[in-house]
């Protein structure tokens, strides 16, 4: 379907390839993966035609479409967020443009003339591609992928630069998905997705009908969705028939076996030069030498990708403190009229180790500031315990550093005691190799500063540890340092994150924030908070399928009706909350029925009108659209029913 045929990019004497070969097949899900820096960027660049490499080609089929999604997609444009996304259906926009036009020429077209027979002609050909295309459920699919990656139906008509760099990154993201490319290219899409919406894309890409490859640091996201891995390093790509975990233990088995190899190689090497240094200048065995000679420079000499050392970091030592580390009493948060948290009360207690989870806007890191210290409030209280040492990183955090430092000097102004000797490994396994660490401030990039700002933070004692997001610029190196440093830590810590390998190792409960400020806590670990919200799910859609059953007995009725009345149960605060919640989801999908049923109502005006009967090809597209507005607004009343039921 698609092949890349030794493909060849250096920059002087260093090679990100080297004369690399590979083909991508129909339903491939390839992983791509190798070190900071060895081209994996850059290679999906090459496939999707913005770079082009310095020797070599790309070839695809004629019929092959490529997609491609960068690390930080930015959308400009000034259009609303559902036509902007719409845009990608360019297409399908088209040929109802056409149709529009065709439509318009054949009502002032004399209907025994020659030039009407073929504009019906047209449109039936420009039908049968609108059919083709599956236009009738365009606004569907839009809505089915904006809302699986977190947007909500209100969003629809907000301005595209109304939205932050992550939320651009999802529309970038979901016009992607909506154009269908027959290889989907995606370079570190999790990155700004939160847990549910990282499931939905995972469950999305999981059936995706084309190839796709993608580069990741969300290493349960890449053992989910690949089946094979592309490890670049040294210049050369090596091919792995499975996801990343499989990549991991094969790379170790390959490493041995090169190992032996080069060892052997040497060996010969070794006696080949003996064999011409003692025969050098005598005649009789000249040809012998020659020989050999060029069989020494004809020799690849196997070369092996050096190891990293091993580097082991330790939180510094800190007091313990009291069993209760922390306590939120009726925290009410509010942003203007945006109210977040209106009667928030938790404890935090000695040895938690707490992941917290929720949709993007849900109050995840506005938690996390409360609990840091940093983030005012309008009522409540935050109580320390006894001899709590708070240490807080969130992004934003990287802007405070001094510019005018180095790195070194950076981290040597907070570490203490023994710890200081060893600054320069810890650098390194933050990605600060060699002279890096000389580097002034300023100079770094985004994602140095933040990582600069994390290694800051974890040198400097404490025992309540908060970090917001600490993993978006680390690669998996870094990460596996920090959780081993995370697993050693005695202390209590809250982590704000969606890597699910990153986390599962090291908390024992998640904290769940909902959209309309409850919290509510699970035991265990994210793998298995989201295998419990799925069978709380599946429980909750068999209840609703059970009340819809009942309802439509009328035994059933009679005997409610028989029943005497229960007692009033006043209802908690978290009840009350969660009924309102369901009351806007309610007020939402009655605004949603009656714009259906509107739009119902005018087209079957058009059906009643005389250019209905006139026009047999416009009716055909006016029935169907009668159609999809009729199933979706059965879908909306569906969708009344059910949450009407929760409400009662």
């Amino acid at each position: 379907m698609l092949s890349l045929n030794n493909l060849t990019v250096n920059f002087g004497e260093r090679y990100l390839f080297d004369d690399i070969s590979f083909t991508v097949n129909p339903h491939d899900r390839i992983g791509v993966v190798g070190s900071n820096g060895a081209g994996k960027s850059t290679l999906m660049k090459i496939i999707a035609g913005i770079n082009p490499p310095m020797e070599g080609s790309v070839s695809k089929a004629r019929f092959v479409s490529v997609g491609y999604l960068p690390q930080d997609a930015v959308v400009d444009s000034d259009a609303t967020l559902y036509k902007e996304v719409e845009s990608a259906f360019e297409d399908v926009l088209l040929i109802e443009q056409e149709l529009g036009e065709a439509y318009e020429k054949l009502a002032v077209t004399d209907h025994t003339s020659e030039e009407y027979l073929e504009l019906l002609e047209i449109i039936g050909e420009l039908q049968h591609k609108h059919e083709e295309a599956d236009a009738y459920r365009l606004k569907s699919k839009i809505e089915t992928v904006l809302m699986g990656l977190g947007f909500s139906i209100a969003d629809m008509e907000k301005n595209v630069r109304a939205f932050s760099g992550g939320w651009q990154m999802r529309i970038a993201l979901a016009k992607l998905l909506l154009k269908e490319p027959s290889v989907l290219l995606l370079d570190e899409p999790t990155n700004h997705l939160d847990i549910e919406s990282l499931q939905w894309l995972e469950d999305y890409l999981r059936n995706y009908n084309g190839a796709i490859m993608l580069i990741s640091h969300d290493r349960a996201f890449l053992d989910s969705l690949t089946k094979k891995t592309c490890a670049l390093s040294l210049g050369n790509m090596e091919i792995y028939a499975g996801n990343y975990s499989f990549y991991e233990k094969e790379r170790v088995f390959r490493k041995e076996l090169m190992m032996n190899a080069k060892k052997n190689q040497e060996s010969q090497l070794k006696q080949t030069q003996e064999f011409i240094d003692r025969f050098r200048y005598k005649a009789s065995k000249a040809r012998q030498v020659q020989s050999r000679v060029k069989q020494m420079e004809k020799v690849e000499l196997i070369e092996i990708e050096d190891e990293e050392d091993e580097i082991r970091f330790r939180f510094p030592k800190a007091q313990p403190s009291g069993r209760v580390v922390m306590e939120l009493k009726n925290i009410h948060k509010a942003y203007g009229a945006n109210i977040v948290y209106s009667d928030l009360t938790y404890t935090f207690e000695r040895g938690d180790r707490i992941a917290i989870v929720g949709v993007n806007g849900a109050g995840k890191s506005t938690i996390s500031k409360i609990a840091a210290g940093v983030e005012p409030y309008q009522s409540g209280e935050r109580i320390e315990g006894y001899n709590v040492i708070v240490s807080y990183f969130a992004q934003h955090q990287a802007d405070e550093l001094n510019p005018n430092k180095e790195v070194l000097q950076t981290v040597d102004e907070v570490a203490d005691g023994e710890i200081r000797m060893r600054l320069r490994s810890i650098l390194g396994s933050f990605l600060f190799k060699g002279d890096d660490v000389f580097k002034k401030v300023k100079v770094l990039s985004g994602g140095e500063k933040s990582r600069l700002a994390l290694a800051k933070m974890l040198l400097a004692p404490a025992n309540f540890l908060i970090m917001d997001e600490p993993t978006n610029h680390l690669d998996m190196r870094s990460k596996k340092v920090l959780q081993e440093a995370l697993k050693e830590f005695d202390g209590t810590y809250l982590i704000v994150s969606h890597d699910r390998a990153f986390l599962d190792e090291i908390v024992n409960k998640v904290l769940e924030i909902s959209p309309n400020g409850g919290v509510r806590t699970y035991l265990g670990n994210v793998s298995e908070y989201i295998a419990k919200k799925k069978v709380e799910k599946k429980q909750i859609s068999s209840d609703n399928a059970q009340i819809k059953r009942d309802n439509l007995k009328p035994e059933t009725r009679s005997q409610k009706q028989s029943e005497p009345s229960k007692k009033h149960v006043p209802e908690t605060d978290k009840q009350k909350k969660n009924t309102h919640q369901l009351k806007k989801k309610l007020e939402q999908v009655e605004k949603d029925i009656a714009a259906a049923e509107e739009q119902k109502a005018a087209l079957e005006k058009k059906m009643a009108s005389d250019e209905f009967v006139k026009y047999p090809l416009k009716a055909k597209t006016i029935s169907m659209e009668y159609d999809a507005v009729t199933k979706r607004l059965n879908v909306l009343m569906e969708e009344w029913e059910k949450i009407s039921s929760e409400i009662e």
